[in-house]
């Protein structure tokens, strides 16, 4: 697993992800050429991938990312972590508040 600030990234065996994901196309990509995987509503800044691959979004607030060929995420306030190839959930962080439970805003 690897994680980056609300931002968690867990490894999926191919098998796991089901067809219908790995037939759907990928999310555009920003004007960077980056894979977003969360943008601070705050700061601006963003949670990205920067590699080929797919980003997939699985409903709600879940994706799936695929890299063949391995990335980096990479984020302005935080260090460049290292992906190798291979399938992945994205997971963002939650909170409750009373009466509520909410994705975290950056």
């Amino acid at each position: 697993m690897f994680r980056q600030g609300d931002v968690l990234i867990v490894p999926m065996a191919e098998q796991s992800v089901p067809q219908a994901v790995t037939e759907a196309p990928g999310k555009p990509r920003d004007a960077r050429g980056r894979m977003v995987l969360a943008l601070g509503e705050v700061t601006g800044h963003a949670h990205a991938i920067v590699a080929p691959g797919r980003l997939i979004h699985t409903g709600g607030d879940g994706a799936v990312l695929h890299l063949p060929e391995g990335g980096r995420l990479v984020h302005e306030e935080h260090a460049a972590i290292g992906l190798p190839k291979g399938w992945y959930r994205v997971v963002r962080q939650r909170e409750y508040l009373p009466g509520a439970v909410r994705v975290v805003a950056d």
